[in-house]
């Protein structure tokens, strides 16, 4: 194994800053604890939702991180860098944030109508300003775990607009599964908003033409990606077999009781 190896995780939620205990937050807050206390250095980041009290759990702003604008579907939005750390984990988290997009729902992901209708943009928005953080901290990882449908578009990104970039160029990219389907499919003109320079039509081929439901993208991460992650005995069907016949190398994260050696070895072998 490389000798302190780097590990970026693009995370959707985690626990405790969303309430909601579940394996999908308590593996993405648990995998960068386990990494870190095994010799990696860690970068950890996810949205910073409505929902999320700032005072209690101690944000704040990184002002040299912050000010970038990310344009999607022609409209500039404000990239906002905050951070916090989980004192118990020693895990610091990176928050991405925007008023348009996380401060006006009082909820993460969805409302009480069901998934939000925006969450197409905020995935671009999100991944792209994760990236371009890393690339501002000058941070080259070896690994990017990308943990819930808002990270999934990151695979894409990564080989495709970000590939000659030397902070990504050679980094493996992991995509974890679980049987999180409930979300509204995004809007069918996906294809078009999430293309950025050094992407081509055949690359959002898979996803041109129609909304992009749950299968569609977690299908296009994998397609991207370089090894996949279950959580969950139940992961649809579907995206089981599309894995098997790919050939990427598969963890089974939820058939051994050591969570942190089964995943540590796996990890392992990518670099």
């Amino acid at each position: 194994m490389k000798k302190n190896p780097k590990i970026l995780f693009i995370s959707q939620e985690i626990y405790p800053y969303l309430t909601e205990s579940n394996i999908r937050t308590t593996l993405s807050r648990m995998l960068p604890q386990y990494a870190q206390a095994a010799g990696w250095e860690t970068r950890t980041f996810m949205p910073r939702f409505a929902e999320i009290n700032e005072r209690r759990n101690q944000l704040h702003e990184v002002i040299r991180l912050s000010g970038l604008n990310i344009v999607i579907d022609d409209t500039d939005h404000q990239l906002i860098i905050k951070v916090a750390s989980i004192p118990e984990a020693r895990i610091q988290v990176y928050f991405i944030d925007n008023d348009e997009f996380f401060h006006r729902h009082s909820s993460g992901i969805k409302d009480n109508d069901g998934a939000l209708s925006d969450n197409a943009e905020r995935s671009i928005f999100y991944v792209r300003g994760s990236l371009e953080t890393i690339e501002k901290l000058r941070w080259t990882p070896d690994i990017v775990v990308c943990q819930g449908w808002l990270a999934y578009i990151a695979p894409l990104l990564l080989k495709t607009a970000y590939h000659d970039n030397p902070f990504f160029h050679d980094a493996k990219i992991v995509t974890r599964i679980d049987d999180n389907t409930s979300f509204k499919p995004y809007r069918a003109d996906f294809a078009d908003i999430v293309r950025l320079d050094g992407m081509t039509e055949q690359h959002v081929e898979s996803i041109k033409g129609n909304p992009v439901d749950y299968e569609a993208l977690a299908k296009l991460s994998i397609l991207y990606s370089d090894a996949v992650i279950y959580d969950t005995p139940d992961a649809p069907k579907a995206i089981v077999d599309y894995v098997k016949e790919s050939g990427k190398p598969v963890l089974n994260g939820y058939e051994s009781e050591d969570v942190k050696t089964h995943y540590l070895n796996f990890l392992n072998t990518l670099v």
